[in-house]
């Protein structure tokens, strides 16, 4: 019985003077974290806002509120991208995942207050991600459309980046093939056209099983009338050539035809409500119950630099149901932290840094999640670490051994696995721990969080090892100076491309979230990865035993 586990008592000081520090340098972060979510919320400004609004539409955020079951959550992912970048934050996309007629939904849209919705580098890295969402976890897609195409005005080669930007647009074709694979797989694929769908993204309503177009607001043509009649010669406006009702009359494209915007999302609502959807996943065991440890004091965990450690207990002990928790090997590998439990009624395995990964943490870690795969239960990863432990005693004691067990099991785990980066994540470790590219369902950090190939620190004293190593065995005399003043620069460096913030403005990961919501993240998550069964056999590849 879930009930039968003993709680984490918890021994967080939470009167102390540092915990009453980490929570103001928390409060800060989260306070500049909601400034830019207000400004991303924005979109194109103010002023475009006004202008959308003006010719009778909603915004995008209006038409994803109004899709939703009432009160329903949307759980947006990365809505920070771009940040500093010369584009708008968010990207001019909005990703997210909500309950529609009862149904988790992949829901995505463009923002047409952003240069009309025109796709740039980032609106495609999440376009992508949210197809992945919708492949991974067997969820219905839903797309709302409103799209000049693509953004023109960059991409030449004129400016930094462009490299990156050309190689989104050269692979715009994938989408549309991966809108195919859902639909091959039973996962319906639903397209509502609010405004323009033009060129590549007509192929959107195209490729879609239900596609909504609104009378006298949208527009589905591969080339608009200018382009028609640069490449033909041929006279057309956009009704004709290409608007919702000779769509829903002649040309069949249009499955539904709407009154207005209000109508389209009626419909939307009504065919995800005839999908007869079923979850093929794990169902929850047992009632969800708060924990018994105040999920408010996660604020006061991390402070500015990492340079205390946390605890992984006292971050389980306020996000478990009741905060019980029964503990793998506590005895053995005590670096890293290995236990089962349930968050809101669904069983989950946990694994939780308390430090470095050394030789028998990760032998621990491999054979845990070798036994939640045995019997179907999920994974959630909290990362803090600093990597895998170097040195002479290590080497000898099977480090790269071991560790390639446990990174061997993680990426042959069959289980979905959920990823909250806490603290650091640096170096190989993170692969040991789920990291985003080792398949995992959702990866999300704490304003806290420090990613990077190891830690500021330790990157520039690399350097100036190396630099000093060169000048002996040039025999050339070394500055010293010039080396401390080195030292500072690449540690700076390193310390500003660490930042929770630059790593989720690149799409790396699905978002930076309030320590407190932790709980109900993984929750939601939990609940959206349990629409598919668990697929793939419980074996391994080769372990170096």
């Amino acid at each position: 019985m879930v009930n039968d586990v003993r709680a984490l008592v918890s021994e967080l000081d939470t009167r102390g003077e540092m915990f009453r520090e980490n929570r103001e340098f928390m409060l800060d972060r989260l306070e500049g974290l909601q400034e830019l979510l207000d400004q991303a919320a924005l979109g194109g400004g103010v002023k475009a806002q006004q202008r959308h609004a003006a010719r009778g539409k909603l915004s995008i955020r209006e038409r994803i509120s109004l899709v939703l079951d009432p009160g329903a959550p949307f759980l947006e992912i990365s809505p920070l991208a771009a940040w500093e970048s010369p584009y708008a934050i968010g990207g001019g996309f909005v990703v997210g995942i909500g309950v529609i007629a009862g149904v988790e939904c992949v829901i995505c849209g463009n923002d047409p207050t952003v240069v009309g919705g025109a796709l740039q580098p980032y609106s495609t890295k999440k376009w992508m991600r949210a197809l992945e969402i919708a492949r991974a976890n067997r969820i219905p897609y839903v797309s709302f459309v409103e799209s000049a195409g693509a953004d023109l005005r960059r991409g030449g080669g004129a400016d930094p980046g462009s490299e990156i930007r050309t190689s989104h647009f050269a692979e715009t074709g994938r989408y549309f093939h991966d809108m195919a694979q859902l639909s091959k797989s039973g996962i319906p694929t639903i397209c509502v056209v609010f405004g323009s769908a033009t060129a590549g993204g007509a192929y959107q309503p195209g490729m879609s099983d239900y596609t909504i177009l609104i009378e006298g607001k949208s527009k589905a043509f591969l080339a608009g009338p200018p382009l028609v009649k640069m490449a033909t010669g041929e006279e057309s406006d956009d009704e004709t050539l290409g608007g919702a009702r000779m769509h829903a009359e002649v040309s069949g494209l249009a499955d539904y035809l709407a009154k207005d915007e209000p109508d389209a999302i009626r419909m939307c609502r009504e065919v995800v409500s005839h999908l007869n959807w079923r979850k093929q996943g794990p169902a929850p065991i047992a009632q969800a119950e708060a924990p018994r440890s105040d999920p408010e004091e996660l604020l006061g965990l991390f402070g500015e630099g990492l340079a205390t450690p946390v605890e992984v207990r006292d971050v389980i002990a306020r996000i478990a149901d009741g905060s019980r928790f029964e503990e793998f090997k506590r005895e053995y590998g005590s670096t890293l932290v290995c236990g089962w439990a349930t968050i809101h009624g669904y069983r989950v395995g946990i694994l939780g840094n308390n430090g470095v990964i050394l030789p028998d943490s990760a032998s621990k870690g491999a054979q845990f999640i070798q036994l939640c795969n045995q019997v179907d239960v999920p994974l959630v990863f909290l990362q803090n670490l600093t990597g895998f432990m170097v040195g002479r005693d290590f080497e000898r004691d099977g480090i790269i051994k071991k560790g390639s067990q446990l990174v061997n099991a993680v990426s042959t785990s069959a289980v979905p696995h959920v990823t909250v980066i806490i603290g650091a994540s640096y170096g190989a470790g993170t692969y040991g721990m789920s990291g985003r590219s080792f398949g995992n369902r959702f990866t999300f950090l704490w304003p806290s969080a420090r990613i990077g190939v190891m830690g500021p620190k330790q990157i520039a004293g690399v350097m100036s090892i190396v630099r000093r190593e060169q000048a002996a065995r040039a025999g050339r005399p070394f500055d010293e100076d010039e080396d401390r003043q080195l030292v500072a620069a690449a540690e700076a460096r390193q310390e500003r491309a660490s930042l929770a913030l630059e790593a989720t403005g690149a799409v790396s990961d699905d978002g930076i979230i309030d320590p407190r919501d932790t709980r109900d993240v993984i929750g939601m998550c939990l609940s959206v990865s349990a629409n598919a069964a668990v697929e793939g056999t419980r074996t391994y590849g080769v372990f170096r035993l």
